[in-house]
């Protein structure tokens, strides 16, 4: 801006505006569409605000968090969070996976898709179908249905998911919040730099392109799985 420009401080400016469109009792729109023609008149760009880029943990702070996860001896809490980061489920997902859509000799979960779309199915690492497998067991002991179900034998909540995990984030010290959404944004970002193409990421993430839907369709789940597996073993959890 140039500093040899005069302005009329903005509160003042705007008590002036004010007094002279007071008689006009101006509603939200009206001043909408008023600043609107003005900045037309006045030739002035709108700027557009630089995009965000969305927070993504590092492997430090994954490990760190899991660690933490771990030492609280909770598995119920461990199960749910390598969960999360080994399949990048939704966390609204993630509630209602029941335990007839595991298929642990495959290392499957069915992920059942509203309206017309095919059931997605995701992969979880072979070294992970012991503890799942003694977590299932002992929710069908207990006559649950879900995966995860509280001691009301009612699912767990989103909401309840997340404020699990937010707990963990503040006991690791870590600034950004560990969320379901955060895990499963490391997931995706991880398996990308460990060159997994995009057309063997977007199918378990849920994400449709008509270019990987293209290519995925020459595949074979046991094609992607097993590219799946071949990374995952460097997983840093």
């Amino acid at each position: 801006m140039n500093d040899d420009i005069k302005r009329t401080p903005v509160r003042q400016k705007a008590k002036q505006f004010a007094k002279s469109l007071r008689q006009e009792y101006p509603d939200y729109n009206y001043l909408r569409e008023l600043f609107r023609h003005l900045r037309r008149e006045l030739e002035i760009e709108i700027i557009p605000k630089p995009k965000k880029l969305p927070y993504v943990p590092t492997e430090g702070e994954i490990k760190k968090y899991y660690e933490i996860a771990w030492q609280s001896r909770n598995m119920n809490h461990v199960v749910i969070i390598k969960t999360l980061l080994y399949t990048g489920v939704r966390v609204s997902e993630l509630v209602k996976i029941k335990l007839s859509e595991i298929d642990m000799d495959k290392c499957q979960i069915i992920i059942p898709e509203n309206g017309a779309k095919k059931d997605r199915i995701v992969p979880f690492p072979n070294n992970f179908r012991e503890i799942l497998a003694m977590h299932a067991n002992g929710m069908l002991k207990k006559g649950a249905k879900y995966l995860f179900e509280s001691s009301w034998k009612k699912p767990y909540t989103p909401r309840g998911i997340r404020k699990i995990l937010a707990g963990y984030t503040k006991n690791a010290g870590i600034k950004e919040s560990i969320s379901p959404h955060k895990l499963r944004h490391f997931l995706f970002t991880w398996l990308k730099k460990q060159g997994l193409e995009d057309a063997l990421i977007q199918p378990y993430s849920g994400h449709e392109s008509s270019q990987s839907l293209e290519i995925y369709s020459k595949l074979s789940i046991a094609d992607a799985q097993k590219e799946y597996e071949n990374v995952i073993k460097k997983f840093p959890v």
